[in-house]
């Protein structure tokens, strides 16, 4: 089995207007993007091509939005002070949609 893109536990992932977990769990691996609670059981998951994150604006730096399947998640990053640092994270948690979303470039031209 591969090693995920991104792994962040200790996640707080909230479904506007609750919480789903205090300490989930989020892996990008195999393309996809897979939010789990605390024991496991999966939240949602979707193909990374399907799924929307950005950085969230009304909150600190720890926290990204991520849409999947047509539901928005809150995904709070580092949550109750976990390291490594909560805005980390969410920068490298953001890169790896990113970066799984665009095709590599091909050395020598087409």
């Amino acid at each position: 089995m591969a090693e995920p893109e991104f792994s962040a536990t200790g996640v707080r992932i909230e479904r506007w207007p609750r919480s789903l977990t205090k300490a989930g769990q989020v892996l990008v691996k195999d393309g996809r993007l897979v939010l789990l609670t605390s024991n496991g059981r999966e939240i949602d998951s979707a193909p990374l091509g399907s799924v929307q994150a950005s950085k969230a604006w009304f909150a600190g730096d720890d926290s990204t939005v991520a849409t999947v399947n047509g539901t928005r998640y809150r995904l709070t990053m580092g949550h109750r002070g976990r390291k490594p640092d909560g805005a980390e994270l969410a920068h490298r948690f953001l890169e790896a949609i990113r970066s799984a979303r665009t095709p590599p470039e091909h050395p020598g031209g087409a």
